[in-house]
């Protein structure tokens, strides 16, 4: 059976601490706070992250370099026979395309994931690839049913605040103004690689009411094959767990019957969006895994 090392970046949720109890490799993406670089979960916690971002501190998100993965992959080739690495969205982040590239040298034994997600939905591909390998299955066949179902998720995230989508100049100041003085609460949602507005909702209670709605119209309809549940049921947050609990509790009412799983959103998201944020995700179950 084909021993096959599995991949990913903090991006997915997994902690170090994680990564080791799952037998997986994480790797750190790296910040740049004030000119100088921190890697997240290795220099840089959350708690410390949220301080800077209140103070001002000019954040900005990079990519693991090139020397720091080739050296992973040749460290796990010593013991594996085959790697497959699985990034943060390609159309969130160039860390897919230069792993991509990178993978060319190594002859087929690093199998690239481009499956479109982030946050608690690429944490279950990465679990997902663990249950796979541990069926036998080579590094190409976890690849490309990793791929083959890479749209088969869903993530709506409700905003506190407009201030760093304004900073980030996604949105103008005169829609941030206006948005703040009326106290709006943006639903933004990630299928696949685009990150799009879903719709705007006048206080937090109408932005999770859209969203709980949202999911239930996925669940019943985009993913409903025939089984009682068709999904892993998710939720994401930044910075504030306790919303985050309350909200689960609010979820498991609505769409009863479900362990969700709930993990704090990416630094890499999280200083776009800032503070506050709260996401109901879910990724549908892969038909091997069932």
């Amino acid at each position: 059976m084909e021993r096959v090392a599995i991949v990913t970046d903090s991006n997915s949720g997994i902690t170090q601490k994680e990564g080791r109890e799952l037998g997986i490799s994480v790797l750190p993406m790296p910040f740049t706070i004030d000119g100088e670089t921190f890697y997240e979960d290795i220099s840089l916690t959350q708690e410390e992250f949220y301080e800077r971002l209140a103070a001002g501190a000019d954040i900005a998100t990079s990519q693991p370099t090139a020397g720091d993965v080739i050296d992973l992959w040749k460290k796990l080739l010593e013991e594996y026979d085959s790697v497959v690495h699985i990034p943060m969205s390609s159309g969130l982040s160039g860390s897919c395309e230069t792993a991509i590239m990178l993978a060319e040298d190594f002859d087929g034994r690093v199998q690239v994931v481009n499956n479109q997600r982030i946050s608690v939905t690429l944490r279950q591909s990465v679990l997902d690839a663990i249950a796979l390998a541990s069926q036998g299955r080579t590094a190409v066949e976890i690849r490309e049913i990793l791929e083959r179902d890479k749209m088969e998720s869903s993530i709506y995230i409700m905003l506190d605040t407009l201030k760093y989508l304004k900073k980030g100049g996604r949105i103008t100041p005169a829609a941030a103004a206006l948005g703040t003085i009326l106290n709006l609460k943006p639903v933004l949602q990630i299928q696949g690689e685009k990150l799009d507005a879903f719709t705007k909702a006048r206080n937090v209670k109408q932005g999770k009411r859209a969203m709980i709605d949202a999911m239930k119209r996925d669940i019943e309809t985009r993913f409903s094959d025939g089984s009682e549940q068709p999904v892993y049921l998710e939720i994401a947050y930044t910075f504030d767990r306790g919303a985050a609990e309350n909200f689960k509790a609010e979820v498991q009412e609505q769409i009863p019957g479900y362990d969700i799983h709930v993990d704090p959103l990416s630094l890499s998201v999280s200083c776009h969006i800032g503070p506050g944020a709260l996401a109901l995700a879910c990724s549908k179950k892969l038909p091997e895994l069932k």
